[in-house]
């Protein structure tokens, strides 16, 4: 069975830069880049936390970017344009929503961290998240759009109550 997340991993990553781009050249796209790929990778991770529901997700795929995409205002693919924006059928809603309350919630985003530790996803290979956990100052700069609370707001919320049961923070956010 394929327990593989790399692609709704990539997709969703791909969907929130394209959301929330970089403020500068090609460094902070890479920066930007890395950084909603780690949030990105730590919900996915917590969304599908055992290999069969890694397995089940790549046999049913996520169910796309539909609505992110009407939530955030983005412009729908032309209906010449399917095979060029075929990725956005792996975006993962839930996995967007808990990627950008990571990314705009530094509390959810070190329980989140906390929270994976001796899972599968980790077991076996040495896995570290300082850019989503500890981001310095040229990373912040660089996501300044995908790290703003305000602007994340909208998506962050759709699914944000799940996320709080997912990792029991209501002491998290008390604290």
């Amino acid at each position: 069975m394929p327990t593989d997340l790399s692609p709704l991993i990539s997709a969703t990553t791909q969907w929130l830069t394209c959301a929330y781009p970089s403020s500068g050249g090609a460094l902070s796209a890479a920066l930007t880049e890395a950084q909603a790929r780690q949030a990105v990778t730590v919900a996915a991770w917590l969304r599908y936390p055992t290999p069969m529901d890694a397995a089940l997700v790549s046999v049913t795929g996520p169910g796309g970017s539909g609505r992110l995409d009407w939530l955030t205002g983005a412009d729908a693919p032309e209906q010449g344009d399917v095979a060029e924006h075929a990725w956005r059928s792996w975006v993962d809603e839930v996995v967007a929503s808990w990627a950008a309350a990571l990314l705009s919630t530094p509390a959810l985003a070190e329980a989140a961290v906390t929270a994976l530790a001796g899972s599968w996803h980790t077991s076996g290979t040495p896995v570290e998240f300082r850019r989503l956990v500890a981001p310095d100052v040229h990373d912040q700069q660089a996501a300044a759009l995908l790290r703003h609370p305000d602007l994340l707001a909208p998506v962050a919320e759709l699914h944000h109550p799940e996320l709080l049961t997912r990792l029991d923070t209501d002491r998290v956010l008390d604290g």
